[in-house]
C-alpha cells in the first residue's frame, strides 16, 4: 500500500491545495470519488502490458463513454486521416473517455484517447480532425515512443535513490517530479506535431483552419476555468491537454500559417451537421453516476452522500478529488477520501502529522450529522487550513479549507459547510439525472442572450454558451442555425 508523501504546510498554496499535497495515491488505499467500469472491447490485439495501460487509464478518466453514433462518426474521420498521413501502415485505436476534463493523449502503440469533454467543445469534423491527427503525429513522429523511454529511465532513477536512501518518501517525491516533468511533450514536439497535423488533416480533406479555430476556444475555456478557480494554476491530471496545449496567440498563428501552406480560409470539409448530430445528447460535465456538482452542491449517488461549499465558492469534481475555490482565489477547499485505522481516532489522524502546522489544542472531536468527526486547525506562513476528517462507512472523508486569513467568521462559515455533508436518500439518488449536449435550431427573434438563457449550468452561461459554440459575443445568429446548449 502506497504511503501520502508528507509535506509542508509552509509550501501549500492555492495550487498545492488543489493539486492534493499530502494526499495518499487513489489506490485501495485511497478512496476515489470517481468510481467508474471499465470498457476494455478492442483490445485483443494488445500485449499484457499494452492492455494494463490501457485499463488504467481508461479507468482514470471515468471509463470508457460509449455511443455508437459518435463512434462511428470518430471511426470515419480516423480512417481519412490515416490514409492521407506520412504512415498509413499504422493502425490505430481510439477510445473516448468518460470524463469532462478536456484532453486527449496517444500511447506508442498506436492507442489514442479523447474525453467527452474535448469533445462537446469542438463544433465540427475538421475541429475534431485537428486534435486526431496532432495526436497520430506524435505517433508518427515518435514522441510518445521517446517519452515513453524517459519515464522508464525515470522510473529507474526513482528506484535508485529509494534503494540507497532507504526512505520510500524520497523515492516516491523523485518519482512525482520525474512524471510531472515527463508528462508533457516539449514545445518543439508540440509544435512539429502541429504542423504534422495540419497537413494530414489537409491531405484528407478537412478544413486545415480547423486546428486554429479550436486552439481558441479551448483557451476561452481555460481562461474561464482560471478566472472560476481565483487564477489557480490548471495542474489537476484531469486538465493536462490545456495545460500542455496552451492556446498562446503565438501558437494560434502558427497554426494559421501552417493551414495557409494547404488552403485559404473556407476550402476543405468542416461538415458542422453531422458532428452536432453525433453529439447530440453526450453527457456534459460530471457523470451523476461518478458523482457531479452542481452549483455549490456535490453529490454522489453511488457512494451516497452529499455537501454544500460556501458561498462564492467554485466546485470541480476530478478523478482524485472535488476541489474549490473563490474567484479571489484567497480562499479554496478539497474534499477527498482515505483509509484511517479504525483503531486510529480522527483526533490522532488529524495530528498524525500528514501535514505541517497543526496546532495539537484545537483538535476536537465531533458529530456531523450522526457521524464522527474531527477537526483541527493548521497554520503556515501564507495560508491558514480548517480541517475535517468525517468517518463515512468504513471510508473517511477529509475536508479541507484553506484562506489567506482565517478569521471568525470565515471559519464559523468553513464549520457550517462541514456540517452540510450528510447521506444521500434513495429517491434523491433515483432522481439525478445528467446533464447533456442538446443541438437545438434557432428561432425567429432568437439572440444568443435567449440561447444563453436555456444552458442549465451552474454558472457564466453566456460565456459557457459562447465557447461551447465557437461563438463572439457580438455574434448574429440566424434562424435555422442549430446550436449547442446544456440541459438535462
Amino acid at each position: 500500500m502506497r504511503r501520502a508523501v508528507r509535506c509542508s504546510i509552509t509550501l501549500i498554496a492555492i495550487a498545492g491545495l488543489l493539486t492534493g499535497c499530502g494526499s495518499v495515491d487513489l489506490d485501495r488505499s485511497n478512496i476515489p470519488l470517481t468510481r467508474a467500469s471499465l470498457s476494455t472491447s478492442d483490445t485483443a490485439d494488445m500485449t499484457p502490458a499494452q492492455r494494463r495501460e490501457h485499463e488504467r487509464l481508461v479507468a482514470s478518466y471515468g471509463g470508457a463513454y460509449d455511443d455508437p453514433q459518435l463512434k462511428a462518426l470518430i471511426q470515419q474521420v480516423v480512417e481519412r486521416l490515416v490514409a492521407a498521413s506520412e504512415r498509413p501502415d499504422l493502425r490505430y485505436r481510439v477510445t473516448v473517455l468518460n470524463s469532462p476534463a478536456i484532453n486527449a493523449f496517444a500511447l506508442p502503440d498506436g492507442s489514442l484517447y479523447v474525453t467527452r469533454g474535448l469533445l462537446s467543445l469542438a463544433n465540427d469534423t475538421s475541429e475534431l480532425s485537428s486534435v486526431l491527427s496532432h495526436e497520430m503525429a506524435h505517433v508518427i513522429a515518435r514522441h510518445a515512443s521517446i517519452r515513453e523511454d524517459q519515464v522508464k529511465q525515470a522510473v529507474l532513477v526513482s528506484r535508485v535513490i529509494s534503494d540507497v536512501v532507504n526512505d520510500p518518501n524520497m523515492g516516491a517525491l523523485a518519482m512525482q517530479k520525474s512524471r510531472q516533468t515527463l508528462a508533457t511533450f516539449s514545445r518543439g514536439q508540440e509544435l512539429e506535431a502541429d504542423a504534422i497535423g495540419v497537413g494530414i488533416a489537409a491531405r484528407a480533406g478537412f478544413d486545415p483552419y480547423g486546428a486554429s479555430r479550436f486552439l481558441t476556444d479551448m483557451g476561452k475555456q481555460a481562461n474561464l476555468r482560471t478566472t472560476a478557480f481565483g487564477g489557480a494554476p490548471s495542474t489537476t491530471p484531469d486538465m493536462d491537454f490545456l495545460s500542455s496545449h496552451p492556446a498562446t496567440p503565438e501558437r494560434i498563428s502558427i497554426a494559421i500559417a501552417n493551414a495557409r501552406e494547404y488552403a485559404a480560409p473556407g476550402n476543405g470539409e468542416r461538415d458542422k451537421a453531422a458532428y452536432l448530430s453525433a453529439i447530440d445528447g453526450m453527457v456534459y460535465g460530471d457523470d451523476p453516476k461518478e458523482g457531479f456538482v452542481r452549483g455549490r452542491n456535490f453529490f454522489h449517488p453511488k457512494l451516497g452522500f452529499t455537501f454544500t461549499a460556501p458561498d462564492g465558492f467554485s466546485l470541480e469534481n476530478t478523478s482524485q478529488a472535488v476541489l474549490g475555490a473563490t474567484p479571489s482565489g484567497s480562499e479554496a477547499l478539497r474534499l477527498d477520501a482515505v483509509r484511517v485505522p479504525g483503531d486510529q481516532s480522527l483526533g490522532q489522524y488529524l495530528a498524525s502529522g500528514w501535514i505541517d502546522g497543526v496546532e495539537v489544542n484545537s483538535v476536537e472531536t465531533l458529530s456531523v450529522n450522526g457521524f464522527s468527526a474531527a477537526t483541527a486547525v493548521a497554520r503556515g506562513e501564507q495560508w491558514s487550513f480548517r480541517m475535517f476528517a468525517i468517518r463515512f462507512g468504513s471510508d473517511v472523508y477529509r475536508l479541507i479549507f484553506a484562506a489567506r486569513t482565517l478569521t471568525p467568521d470565515l471559519d464559523k462559515q468553513f464549520r457550517a459547510a462541514a456540517e452540510t455533508f450528510r447521506r444521500v436518500a434513495t429517491n434523491e439518488a433515483e432522481t439525478v439525472k445528467p446533464l447533456r449536449i442538446r443541438i437545438v435550431a434557432v428561432g425567429l427573434g432568437d439572440n444568443v442572450e435567449k440561447m444563453a438563457a436555456k444552458m442549465q449550468v451552474p454558472d457564466r452561461p453566456m460565456e459557457r454558451f459562447l465557447i461551447l459554440n465557437g461563438l463572439d459575443r457580438d455574434a448574429k445568429l440566424h434562424y435555422g442555425d442549430k446550436v449547442k446548449i446544456v440541459t438535462e
